[in-house]
């Protein structure tokens, strides 16, 4: 063991363990604890974990939170396990906004709201909301993301339309503070006729999908928020998808921007789309997708199911994809989906605290 060398027992062997597994090696010492804590430690763990086809999927329940074991795209039964959230509120008071690296964003909706960062797995949280926040939140006007920025530092945008004014913050991990960014100059995004989807992390940048339904044609817009630079920029969206209505949902596969776009044109069809070298590119068409009635949603379990995914839009209908074969082989690298009733993440040790 000493010929081996602590970079080896910690970078090359520990690291490939479990998060959970890590969590308990934590307490053989104060130096384990010491180097299974460290940025570096941290960060070597996570970036194995994502390269693994094994995810977490999250599920708020009407009065419980289940975790439930995603496999190659796909739900592995018998694996459902409950979790416990760290403040007294039922499931329905909560809306998830984000997950990344094994965080999950969440607000608390009450008589005054709050925003929680929160890892499932090692059962850390924090509250991050300040006075700011605890306004109404709207499901429709505030939306977020969760990002590490070229120093390391773990920050958490937020992002709410009201009085047809977008204003955007951001949260340091490291200052505890929150600060605010220039937003776009010269747009209606933060209009009542717009509503912002969830935002997804991609290549150092993330993406919110902001949409138009009550004026014809039907605008759509993808901003792009730049982690580096911390700013703000649109995105065109994919232009062959001409037809009205039209719905698009955010996943990343292989750590590349997908779409899942959905159309009306006589028929139900729903494509699934990749954004790569600055361009959108047809991977395949899924097969008979079919609009879920809201009844229906209720009572389904999970997003993912029996090979079936639920694809929630803003202002939309929730629709069914079915995945065959092909679909399902290259569906299963999925890194980041979020849906009506939770979302995806990574078991690890990334902590809310700095």
């Amino acid at each position: 063991m000493e010929r081996v060398g602590d970079d080896m027992i910690f970078e090359e062997i520990l690291s490939r363990l479990p998060a959970k597994v890590v969590c308990r090696f934590k307490s053989v010492s104060k130096q384990w604890c010491y180097e299974l804590s460290t940025p570096k430690f941290v960060f070597i763990h996570a970036r194995r974990v994502g390269n693994s086809i094994q995810k977490k999927l999250l599920s708020l329940k009407e009065n419980s939170i289940v975790v439930d074991d995603i496999g190659a795209g796909n739900l592995e039964e018998d694996t459902s396990e409950t979790v416990t959230f760290p403040y007294d509120v039922e499931p329905s008071f909560l809306s998830i906004i984000g997950s990344f690296n094994g965080l999950i964003l969440l607000c608390i909706k009450r008589s005054y709201n709050e925003l929680v960062l929160w890892n499932p797995t090692t059962r850390r949280f924090k509250m991050i909301s300040d006075e700011y926040f605890s306004r109404y939140f709207g499901r429709h006007n505030d939306t977020g993301g969760i990002y590490f920025d070229e120093h390391n530092d773990l920050k958490v945008l937020h992002i709410t339309c009201y009085w047809d004014v977008v204003t955007a913050r951001v949260y340091s991990r490291h200052n505890e503070s929150w600060r605010k960014l220039n937003f776009l100059n010269g747009t209606q995004l933060g209009s009542n006729f717009y509503s912002w989807s969830p935002g997804i992390y991609s290549d150092k940048k993330i993406y919110f999908m902001v949409s138009n339904y009550w004026i014809p044609p039907g605008e759509r817009n993808i901003v792009v928020f730049d982690v580096i630079s911390e700013s703000f920029s649109i995105l065109r969206f994919p232009e062959h998808m001409e037809v009205n209505p039209c719905q698009g949902h955010f996943l990343t596969i292989s750590n590349k921007l997908h779409v899942i776009v959905v159309q009306y044109a006589g028929e139900l069809i729903a494509d699934l789309v990749k954004y790569e070298h600055d361009e959108w590119i047809k991977v395949f068409s899924f097969n008979r997708a079919r609009i879920v009635h809201h009844m229906e949603t209720q009572e389904r379990t999970n997003i993912i199911q029996n090979n079936k995914w639920l694809i929630t839009s803003i202002w939309g209908d929730t629709v069914e994809v079915v995945l065959c074969n092909d679909s399902f082989n290259y569906i299963q690298h999925v890194d980041n989906y979020n849906g009506p009733k939770g979302a995806l993440f990574l078991e690890t040790i990334v902590s809310p605290f700095d």
